[in-house]
């Protein structure tokens, strides 16, 4: 494909091969006229006369012979060896006796995906998904957390005294409920990740969207203890919504909302050093209003969460 400041396309080349090779135009003279080099312009009308107008269509610049290429059975190697042990082009090099570049370019020659995006278990590529509609599937999970004591934990005192300052905080329970569509989040705080509390949360998440113009229809979440009780399913059945459950030992299933969890522990829980955990929780709401509404999110092309929420209030300012 020509790159955007080509001079000629495929029909600027044709235009010019036949203005010197059927009109007879000396190759400067179509060279100036085409503002292009006399080289160039001896090359395009060089392959119209052998090839036609099928010769001047760009071309691979594969090279047609490949002398450095690696050994068959190398190759075969370092695929049986990935398959085999899902590792990366710098430990296949190690164990092959060639560069990791090497490696790299035969993983890409026999379409094997980047680890990152395969399933860690099996080596499969991952086939992600997304809802098409809001409040089609909201993920819901619980993320532990240790609460921080008074004057701060090791990050601000150090590791002996950090230690020595441990009071038998607890932990924080951060429960979460996210839009598979839109990637909204709604998250509390809570003592405990008991079957009534997770009852409780989940009535006030459906709440907090039905405020955003969000109808939840299905939730999903993992099978802990706590969402396999009848009180769970009571709940769901009340609300008018199905609820779901992953596949066990396959929490990939629900990874949009691990996803957010591991967001939320880089840039709040541990973005900064905190005195207390009464000041880490007062800096949960601005994180939490920027996820949603200014932060822009990779999965969803870069748009914001709040944006594709129709008329959601607070997503301008």
């Amino acid at each position: 494909m020509s790159h955007r400041n080509a001079p000629l396309t495929p029909t600027g080349r044709l235009r010019l091969a036949r203005c010197v090779v059927e009109d007879g135009w000396p190759l400067r003279r179509a060279a100036e006229c085409f503002q292009v080099s006399h080289t160039t312009a001896a090359r395009w009308a060089g392959r119209y006369r052998r090839h036609g107008a099928a010769g001047l269509h760009d071309r691979s610049s594969r090279p047609h012979h490949s002398p450095c290429k690696a050994p068959a059975a190398v190759e075969r190697q370092v695929v049986r060896l990935r398959r085999e042990h899902h590792i990366g082009p710098v430990r296949l090099a190690a164990r092959c006796g060639i560069a990791a570049s090497t490696a790299h370019r035969i993983l890409v020659r026999h379409g094997l995906p980047v680890l990152a995006a395969t399933d860690r278990a099996t080596g499969e590529p991952v086939r992600r998904y997304e809802r098409s509609r809001l409040g089609e599937l909201v993920h819901i999970d619980v993320k532990k957390l240790g609460r921080i004591p008074d004057g701060g934990g090791h990050k601000v005192l150090g590791r002996a005294d950090g230690r020595r300052n441990k009071t038998g905080t607890g932990y924080a329970y951060l429960h979460t409920a996210l839009d598979d569509h839109s990637r909204l989040a709604y998250t509390e705080d809570l003592p405990d990740e008991k079957a009534a509390t997770c009852a409780g949360f989940l009535q006030r998440a459906v709440a907090w969207f039905a405020a955003r113009g969000v109808t939840v229809e299905r939730v999903l979440t993992d099978n802990a203890w706590a969402y396999t009780k009848n009180t769970w399913r009571q709940t769901c059945h009340d609300l008018g919504i199905s609820p779901r459950w992953t596949r066990p030992w396959r929490p990939q299933t629900n990874g949009k909302v691990e996803r957010f969890h591991r967001t939320l522990l880089d840039e709040w829980t541990y973005h900064r050093p905190y005195t207390s955990d009464a000041e880490r929780q007062a800096a949960f709401p601005d994180w939490l209003d920027w996820y949603n509404y200014h932060r822009p999110h990779t999965g969803i092309s870069g748009q914001t969460p709040a944006s594709r929420v129709t008329n959601l209030s607070g997503q301008h300012t």
